[in-house]
């Protein structure tokens, strides 16, 4: 069973495949998030998919990732990357508008990254940590559920045994964030949206979730077997975008 440590260590095994197939996020959500500022700070920035959307609203973004082949994407997508942990960087006196994590703040120590988007907000800056989590209908949660019950019994997971995977981990942010006194006390957005896939889009998607990189290639491949014979040709994908923000002193 992989640990959590090798599950975040997974995405960058094909980076270019998450760049492509991963969600975007809410423009009204990025938006709201960049009128507290124009500097903003990417907490994990992973490929760049929502510093390129930050960038389009009118931001100077500046990532910290761990994993250098998605920080070399990042680049590669014109953002200034540095690599490494963000409890480890070294702001070097910098400070920002906007601290923000995308799908990726539940790798971070909650505690010590509190502490340091502390260290570098302005006053009145915003620290902004989100998570696309997909709302399936029962029947097609059903189907996904029992396709990954039968073949991939090496994932810690299954991704389709709860209705909500992220409400959990944004609770547990808003405690973080309550913890350090520098932070007003946390709120939590909610925007609900909806995106169209096609089957092969869908299974194109599949392999950049957690621990699916890790998986043994033939029940990698039983599982996208599995799935596409229960997923439609096209079908809706309803989405909330979960945000835990708050405002520093």
């Amino acid at each position: 069973m992989p640990t959590e440590q090798e599950i975040a260590e997974s995405f960058g095994r094909d980076a270019d495949r998450y760049d492509r197939a991963r969600p975007r996020y809410p423009k009204a959500m990025i938006e709201r998030i960049a009128e507290s500022g124009r500097d903003l700070l990417d907490v994990g920035i992973g490929t760049g998919i929502a510093a390129r959307q930050f960038r389009d609203a009118g931001c100077r973004v500046l990532g910290v990732e761990p994993d250098p082949r998605m920080a070399e994407t990042a680049r590669r997508h014109g953002f200034g990357v540095e690599q490494t942990r963000f409890e480890d960087w070294e702001p070097g006196g910098r400070t920002f508008d906007v601290v923000v994590a995308a799908q990726a703040w539940h790798w971070v120590d909650p505690a010590a990254g509190a502490a340091k988007a502390a260290e570098v907000l302005r006053p009145g800056g915003r620290i902004a940590l989100f998570w696309n989590t997909w709302q399936p209908g029962p029947e097609l949660a059903a189907a996904f559920g029992d396709v990954y019950r039968r073949v991939a019994p090496s994932l810690p997971f299954n991704p389709w045994a709860m209705a909500d995977p992220y409400a959990t981990v944004g609770d547990k942010t808003a405690d973080g964030l309550t913890g350090n006194r520098t932070f007003t006390e946390p709120e939590q957005w909610r925007y609900g949206w909806e995106h169209e896939y096609t089957r092969e889009d869908w299974l194109d998607l599949v392999p950049t979730a957690g621990g699916h990189q890790l998986l043994p290639p033939a029940e990698l491949a039983a599982l996208l077997d599995g799935l596409r014979e229960v997923t439609a040709e096209r079908f809706t994908m309803p989405y909330t975008t979960v945000v835990v923000t708050a405002t520093a002193a």
